[in-house]
């Protein structure tokens, strides 16, 4: 993030701080690039805010967020198109940005597979195309589907259009019964320049480059106009397969070539790190005449035995990187400093540019951070820019690093105007008028109004009915700030009362502009429709900070269902409030022993402070605290949410009107660890860490990185400290590694 404060620098309240402005960014970004089709930042910079999210991660991996940017896959599919499921998850790739972390992949990948470094292991270096992801399935020979990744489990049915691609066949000869091939379809510039040649004739809107008129050509609901588009598809990877394509990732391109698939010419097996970097460097040398965008090289495991024993993350393969090109950096003019208000109450800064093309896409908007990034120095106050503030009318260097928002990086104070004055960041919300606060140890500044404040209101209600939320057909982000504006919607109840509060609901709404009898039915059925919710997106729904779609679901799988998650919540309340005591104390206790030159005395903290909370209070926060990726943060939000009155009145109001199913149990019939919640620690010899932890998930158990009440069983291998000490006091079973394996023997 430039010269943001480091990294290293951060203290647990604003990596926390930081890490939640990272999600928000990200999380707009993914939609703006893979649903819309309109990034409005670069890829560096996207780039740039995943690998600071990693980085603050791999540093308080406690705070982890539940809907951290490392968990999430693309964005949900757009409206107009049939939907098609994945056989198996489309994923995303990890990114690497220098030699180092190429050399970091391949030591992870010997380490995960024990080879030692003189063990051979090659890989695969091709392109990286800058366009959208495609897979096509064929059966018996014949194309029967096409479907754009989506949000990685969920597509759009784009078959008729890329029918329409010369360079996808419709018939295969000697391919298996079932294949399917997954690309990326690109536009080349020439192709490109005479698109927005011919648009501009007709008076049409320019795309902003190759990636988007491709995106925007094949996801057209007329396949004619998609046809009249110059698109075209590079193959270099497979979904589901009846039969293996070959034992290699090269071997499997080749087939692919063999089938009549265009695969890239410049992709190479590589015997060693060096000669990937070799491929690096003389590709990324190419990329200015190649005539098609590029933004990195992407790196595979070429044994696909090798791919199978090293398996996914959530969201990304071990055995695939992607090693990206440098950011790209433009001047611009600085024309207006914005603040808007956030579903959360927090107040973005936002720079309006005069519009500049970095990297072909053109800017108008780049993000300011927070006041103390504006003002030139850090949370600490340490001078960042050399101490150089941003004012309105600022000649400043755009940072495009991502299809996010980019970043003003840098000022000009040669060009600064006489006339520019300092930015004063306002301490009343913009919106309601209500003071804005920012806590001490946190970056951002926060409306106080909660549900009196419209911009969170409306954004809550936009939240509630996004497409992994209620997804209510026909109940969108415009309908609801104008149903919102009317006073016919305040809360999410209204939403499921808006028929009957308005007694001929069908006919006060289709006398409204837009609507008619059947737009307005329509309306009404969709809404009662959604009337059936699973818990975990309920859960998601709600909007309720820190809690995002993989933590609900996370909370939904351990609870099951909502009477026990309501539960535990009222158990667990006071807990909150003793946790953030705890955490004030423990913050003086550091601040005085540094001044004295001390060692803090931390664990005595600890205990004083929970000695007066009840045995069951602590055993429902522990039970909470433990459920793997919901950790400290989350669950005070959680907690303080619920905590609230009317915020908890408003949730009751709606979940009366809902019937709320039960989270889904895995189908694990026959597993011995079925249900329970294990806990490996120690040295493992047998497996990794990471496979042993999958191999649990697999069979239906819950692996969790701390012992407690809730834990039914404890992994140790040699070394195992106090996680073995607690399970005995607790008399948790404890088996070793060998143990282990034969537990789950045939399972």
């Amino acid at each position: 993030m430039g010269q943001e404060i480091s990294v290293e620098a951060l203290s647990e309240k604003e990596a926390a701080a930081e890490l939640e402005r990272l999600a928000t960014a990200l999380a707009a970004a993914n939609t703006a690039y893979h649903t819309q089709d309109a990034p409005d930042i670069s890829d560096a910079h996207y780039d740039a805010l995943k690998r600071r999210n990693a980085a603050i991660e791999a540093r308080f991996p406690e705070l982890k967020r539940s809907d951290s940017p490392s968990d999430q896959v693309g964005a949900a599919p757009a409206e107009g198109f049939g939907k098609i499921r994945h056989a198996q998850r489309m994923m995303s790739l990890s990114n690497a940005f220098d030699d180092d972390d190429i050399l970091s992949f391949d030591q992870s990948v010997r380490r995960y597979l024990a080879l030692s470094e003189a063990d051979p292991l090659a890989y695969t270096a091709e392109p990286k195309i800058d366009g959208l992801s495609l897979a096509l399935r064929y059966e018996n020979g014949a194309l029967v589907q096409a479907a754009t990744r989506g949000d990685g489990t969920v597509g759009e049915n784009v078959t008729a259009n890329a029918r329409t691609i010369g360079d996808i066949p419709t018939h295969l000869t000697g391919a298996p019964k079932t294949l399917e091939i997954r690309g990326e379809v690109y536009m080349s510039h020439a192709d490109f320049a005479d698109l927005n040649a011919r648009q501009a004739q007709r008076g049409g809107k320019a795309f902003a480059n190759p990636r988007n008129a491709a995106a925007g050509s094949l996801r057209q609901l007329d396949p004619n106009i998609t046809k009249d588009r110059p698109l075209r598809f590079f193959a270099y990877s497979w979904g589901v397969l009846s039969d293996a394509l070959s034992d290699t990732q090269m071997g499997a391109i080749d087939r692919m070539k063999s089938l009549g698939f265009q695969t890239n010419p410049l992709t190479k097996r590589c015997a060693t790190p060096a000669e990937m970097l070799a491929q690096y460097r003389e590709i990324e040398a190419q990329r200015a005449t190649l005539g098609y965008d590029i933004d990195g090289v992407v790196y595979k495991v070429d044994d696909l035995a090798f791919q199978d024993r090293l398996g996914f993350r959530s969201t990304t393969p071990r055995w695939a990187i992607a090693h990206k090109f440098p950011a790209e950096l433009a001047w611009t003019r600085l024309e207006a400093i914005d603040i808007q208000v956030g579903r959360t109450g927090a107040l973005s800064p936002v720079a309006r540019l005069t519009p500049v093309t970095v990297g072909g896409v053109v800017v108008s908007n780049a993000t300011l951070h927070n006041e103390d990034y504006i003002a030139g120095c850090d949370a600490n106050g340490a001078p960042i820019r050399e101490g150089k503030d941003i004012r309105e009318g600022d000649w400043v260097k755009v940072y495009r690093a991502g299809d996010v928002i980019p970043k003003v990086a840098d000022v000009d104070l040669s060009k600064r105007p006489e006339t520019a004055k300092p930015f004063t960041f306002p301490t009343t919300c913009p919106e309601c008028g209500s003071d804005a606060i920012r806590e001490e140890g946190d970056a951002v500044r926060r409306c106080s109004g909660g549900l009196i404040c419209p911009a969170q209101a409306v954004e809550k209600l936009k939240h509630f009915v996004s497409r992994s939320a209620f997804d209510i057909e026909g109940l969108g982000a415009k309908q609801v700030e104008q149903f919102y504006l009317d006073g016919w919607i305040r809360e999410p109840a209204d939403i499921f009362t808006l028929k009957d509060r308005y007694g001929g609901g069908l006919k006060a709404l289709k006398n409204r502009e837009g609507w008619g009898d059947k737009s307005a039915q329509n309306l009404f059925d969709a809404i009662d429709e959604k009337r059936t919710i699973a818990l975990g997106r309920l859960l998601f729904a709600l909007g309720l900070r820190h809690v995002g779609e993989v933590a609900a679901n996370d909370l939904a799988r351990h609870y099951g269902s909502w009477a026990a998650l309501a539960e535990a919540i009222d158990a667990a309340k006071p807990a909150a409030e003793a946790y953030l005591a705890t955490e004030r104390a423990l913050d003086e206790e550091r601040r005085l022993a540094s001044k004295e030159g001390r060692r803090a005395n931390l664990s005595v903290i600890r205990k004083a402070m929970w000695k007066d909370v009840p045995g069951p209070v602590q055993a429902a926060w522990d039970d909470l605290t433990g459920i793997d990726g919901i950790g400290a943060t989350v669950a005070v939000s959680l907690l303080t949410s619920f905590g609230q009155e009317a915020e908890r009145a408003s949730i009751d109001r709606l979940v009366a009107h809902l019937d709320i199913q039960d989270a889904e149990r895995p189908q694990t019939e026959g597993s011995p660890v079925a249900g329970k919640t294990v806990v490996f620690t120690g040295t493992l010899t047998r497996m990794t860490r990471a496979e042993a932890k999958a191999r649990a998930e697999s069979l239906g158990a819950k692996v969790s990185g701390s012992v407690s009440s809730k834990t039914d069983l404890l992994v140790a291998g040699p070394g195992a400290g106090s996680k073995e000490t607690k399970a005995r006091e607790l008399g948790i079973d404890i088996i070793d590694e060998d143990g282990w394996f034969d537990l789950i023997a045939g399972a």
